[in-house]
């Protein structure tokens, strides 16, 4: 059986509507708080660095989901590919209620560790008890995810994606206009509600069996979990200490930072749609035993991958001195981006392969490699140059220098890995 460039792109395409949703919403609403000053932006910078630490550290509710999910099904097993979605969910809404619990009772004490300023992490903090309420919920869309794409259906999660966005993108102004910047959490909170309640009626509809919890099941998710979850931590031990960094070169440079890292989010999320359908594909090639097609399926991706990242490159290039006018007018913001800028850009073409073989990997199950490289990543990468930069006053061209080693050393690896063939471990 060959892979062709149909079946990548019917995975990927509609996986790429879900992964640029989310970015693009927190784009508008970036926009939207942008217009009410520096401080409120500087804010919500705090604000999602803080709930996307506390949600993608659960990552493998997608990600280890669909890698199991999909093996299953290439094995002719959907009924347990769709099981495996309700395991992830009940551990999903536990961990979620249990997040939000921590968020109620400490997010003032975080916000203020992370800006030392304690006007702005006050009002980060009204930010996050109102935009806590979404954690589980978020948690039943990432389950929702998984077990979706590992049966290779990833138009459903665009339709459901699409019918909190919208909504949600709507309020965002209106609230705002009313309530400041926990408008913007509230929008957050509606949009998301509506999109776990339709990943829930799609698991009511396809699941065929028992609804309760069954801890074997779970115990072999938290056994990629927990290599999925130190490698997630890593990514946030990264990107914490940057906006950590970032505050204490002034509201300017935090302000700046939040624009560029919701840019390279929406940048990151949207070459991972191929790294999406990688992994499906790997994953259900491998439970079919057929090696051969899972790294025909490597090479393939990788060669898209790197083609559209590159003219995303192109893209941001060309239009470095319109794109961060988007999202601000202030001066000293737009003088803080425009040398990290160019950083990003690197870090956009390198991010064509790596996301494309970590996709790879991850639907390989190869996740204690993936999570050993991106440890190592950090600790010899990024944690250097930050604290270097922070040290020497570097600003915020120097933390975005730390991120660069960050993806070089993970380009190598996860090459090096691929060409290997360690990763091909069928199912017997």
């Amino acid at each position: 059986m060959n892979v062709t460039a149909r079946d990548i792109f019917a995975l990927a395409l509609p996986a790429l509507g879900v992964l640029a949703a989310t970015p693009l919403y927190l784009l508008l609403d970036t926009a939207v708080i942008g217009n009410l000053g520096s401080s409120e932006l500087a804010a919500l910078a705090v604000g999602t660095t803080v709930q996307s630490t506390v949600t993608t550290q659960l990552t493998f509710l997608s990600y280890g989901t669909t890698a199991r999910s999909s093996r299953l099904f290439g094995a002719g097993r959907r009924s347990e590919a769709i099981a495996e979605g309700v395991q992830a969910t009940w551990v999903g809404l536990a961990v979620g209620i249990v997040i939000a619990t921590l968020i109620w009772s400490f997010g003032s004490d975080i916000a203020w560790w992370l800006t030392g300023d304690r006007e702005l992490a006050q009002q980060a903090s009204q930010w996050l008890y109102v935009a806590a309420l979404a954690i589980p919920l978020t948690l039943v869309i990432m389950a929702g995810n998984g077990w979706l794409r590992g049966i290779q259906n990833t138009r459903w999660p665009l339709y459901f994606t699409l019918a909190g966005v919208i909504p949600g993108a709507i309020l965002i102004p209106i609230l705002v206009s009313h309530f400041g910047l926990v408008g913007s959490a509230m929008a957050n909170v509606a949009g998301v509600s509506v999109t776990a309640l339709c990943f829930l009626a799609a698991l009511r509809r396809e699941h065929v069996g028992s609804w309760g919890p069954k801890w074997s099941v779970m115990k072999h998710q938290l056994v990629m979990g927990r290599d999925l979850i130190l490698r997630s931590a890593s990514f946030q031990v990264a990107f914490v200490s940057a906006a950590a960094v970032a505050a204490r070169f002034g509201t300017s440079s935090l302000a700046a930072h939040q624009i560029m890292l919701q840019l390279w989010n929406f940048i990151t999320l949207v070459l991972d749609s191929l790294a999406i359908a990688a992994q499906t594909l790997t994953g259900a090639a491998l439970g079919r035993g057929t090696v051969s097609v899972a790294k025909q399926v490597g090479k393939r991706v990788v060669a898209y991958s790197t083609i559209f990242a590159g003219m995303l490159g192109l893209v941001f290039a060309v239009f470095s001195q319109i794109i961060p006018k988007i999202f601000t007018d202030d001066p000293a913001v737009l003088a803080a981006i425009a040398q990290p800028w160019w950083l990003m850009i690197v870090m956009i073409v390198l991010g064509g392969v790596v996301f494309a073989l970590d996709g790879v990997l991850l639907g390989a199950g190869d996740a204690a490699f993936l999570r050993t490289i991106t440890i190592a990543s950090v600790l010899i990468g990024f944690l250097p140059g930050v604290w270097i930069s922070y040290a020497v006053d570097g600003g915020l061209t120097g933390i975005w220098i730390g991120l660069v080693a960050f993806m070089i050393i993970r380009l190598l690896a996860v090459v090096w890995r691929f060409q290997s063939m360690k990763w091909a471990v069928v199912d017997t």
